[in-house]
């Protein structure tokens, strides 16, 4: 009979810290596995650069976008609108000489031309010169100008757009304007060639409207129609 204090042999494992052979051989499968993950992910430290590849990658991306923006814009200008150099001063203020600008070649295509556009269009005289002036009247109307002042249909058109210094107090008029033509004339009133001299412009001839000032810089901006519609029905 062995006593209460007798101790065991110096080789004996206690029954409670023995690990069965198999549980043995999954912890070490799974620390092999945890050691492998740790191998294959790195997370980038913050202050880490874009590897050499990625960074040309996205200057390409960049550089795609960049031209296809460009091609686009190139397309709607030769397309759509179509720069122009103003000659002479007959449209002062609003446009001086050898100023440059985009006109709408399309916008008649869509919406009909109405008193106050400021237009280009194929001089009646000579189709090799194109003109730009300011649409007074409109088809079918009577046009007649009284001491400078400009009258449709006996009704004064306001004209914000000329300056006193720049009108003409002679008269003109009346004149009826044809079916499908304009009476044209430039905001420069008295140095200015237009329907009073040439007579009336044929819609066919007019293509397009001024809409934007690109040069010089301080004249940069849209060029908007200038209400100068009245009542005159």
């Amino acid at each position: 009979m062995e006593r209460p204090d007798q101790k065991q042999p110096a080789n004996a494992t206690p029954p409670e810290t023995q690990v069965p052979a198999h549980s043995s051989v999954a912890a070490a499968n799974l620390q092999a596995a945890n050691s492998r993950n740790e191998q294959s992910y790195s997370a980038p430290s913050p202050g880490r650069s874009l590897p050499l590849h990625s960074l040309r990658n996205e200057i390409r991306v960049w550089t795609r976008d960049l031209l296809i923006a460009i091609g686009l814009a190139l397309v709607i200008i030769v397309f759509l609108y179509q720069p122009v150099k103003v000659e002479g001063t007959s449209m002062a203020p609003l446009l001086s000489d050898q100023e440059r600008i985009f006109i709408n070649k399309f916008v008649y295509r869509f919406e009909p031309i109405q008193r106050g556009d400021v237009v280009v269009f194929w001089y009646p005289l000579d189709h090799s010169k194109s003109f730009i002036k300011r649409v007074v009247g409109l088809p079918g109307e009577t046009v007649q100008i009284r001491q400078g002042a400009v009258y449709v249909n006996g009704k004064m058109v306001p004209e914000p757009y000329v300056p006193p210094q720049y009108e003409d107090l002679s008269d003109f008029g009346p004149k009826t304007v044809e079916p499908d033509s304009y009476f044209v004339m430039g905001d420069h009133r008295i140095s200015s060639n237009d329907s009073r001299v040439f007579g009336t412009v044929a819609g066919r001839f007019i293509y397009g409207r001024a809409v934007f000032a690109y040069w010089p810089v301080d004249h940069f901006g849209s060029l908007s129609t200038t209400d100068a519609e009245a009542n005159t029905k």
